[in-house]
């Protein structure tokens, strides 16, 4: 039997909520599944198709805690999903994999169990966890399991992801983070992540404009991204109310109270390293056998 397995986009942080907080986009990566004698995977660039590959490990990863002993012959559908952009791409494949796998193996696994494997697979829980439930979503992970709350952002709000050319790589942007941070500095990110699920579900503008602020991450990491003054001046000239760094970056998701893509499409053109505008509305299915 094959099943098709759909997965969203996501953006980590929403500001000041590091590595704890994140939401889901209707953007897609789509992966068939099948079980198999032996491991194969396809649709892929030939570096990603082995098994290393995120999605192939988190099936690995279902299987074994079903005791279920298999190959996997994996193929790549449709990848909407950029990579190493910030926008999930990883945490996209590990939830597709866990979801393949538990519907392939008698869907023996309830979704908190496969949150825990996706965790443990990424790392942490700030991605997968939308990625998994869809909406937005606040988790940490402990020895034991993972703690997840969700909700669902004010349809007042509309979305933004700008979109450079060029890949940032997690691990280099967590060697731009410094070894410690100012006391004041830790409380002002705790006082405004505790507030995130609040501000984006009410939709207040205000209070989004604190959430997004942060002292953690965005100000060591910002300099890796190329023009980044630039398309952010540009982006506040049409409309953009605030911003925040999606994951790891490059990418930046703007909030405002109207749509302002393509007016911001036509601002960036010309911009160097191919910045671009791209609405995206939350998705709150999360990762699904279609």
């Amino acid at each position: 039997m094959k099943i098709t397995v759909r997965s969203p986009a996501t953006s980590a942080n929403l500001g000041s909520a590091f590595d704890c907080a994140g939401i889901a986009f209707a953007l897609y990566n789509e992966l068939s599944f099948a079980l198999s004698e032996r491991t194969e995977i396809s649709g892929c660039e030939e570096k990603y198709a082995n098994e290393n590959n995120l999605a192939c490990s988190a099936f690995k990863a279902v299987c074994d805690k079903v005791n279920v002993k298999t190959g996997v012959k994996i193929e790549f559908l449709k990848t909407d999903i950029p990579i190493a952009r910030g926008l999930g791409s990883s945490a996209s494949l590990i939830t597709a994999g866990a979801v393949a796998a538990n519907a392939l193996t008698g869907n023996t696994l309830g979704k908190d169990e496969l949150l825990k494997i996706c965790a443990i697979t990424e790392g942490h829980p700030d991605n997968v966890a939308p990625a998994l439930f869809g909406g937005l979503c606040v988790s940490l992970l402990t020895e034991e399991k993972v703690f997840c709350v969700s909700s669902k952002p004010s349809e007042k709000i509309k979305f933004t992801a700008v979109i450079p050319d060029f890949a940032v790589k997690t691990q280099d942007a967590r060697k731009a983070l410094p070894s410690g941070v100012p006391f004041k500095d830790a409380v002002f990110n705790v006082s405004r992540a505790a507030l995130a699920l609040k501000a984006f579900e009410n939709g207040d503008t205000d209070m989004i404009k604190a959430v997004a602020d942060d002292r953690l991450h965005q100000r060591y990491r910002t300099p890796l991204y190329k023009n980044a003054d630039e398309v952010i001046r540009l982006a506040y000239s049409v409309g953009a109310d605030c911003y925040f760094v999606s994951g790891a970056g490059p990418t930046f998701v703007f909030i405002s109270e109207k749509d302002i893509a393509e007016e911001l499409n036509g601002k960036l053109y010309g911009v160097k390293n191919g910045w671009k505008a791209l609405s995206l509305a939350p998705d709150f299915t999360g990762t699904s056998v279609v």
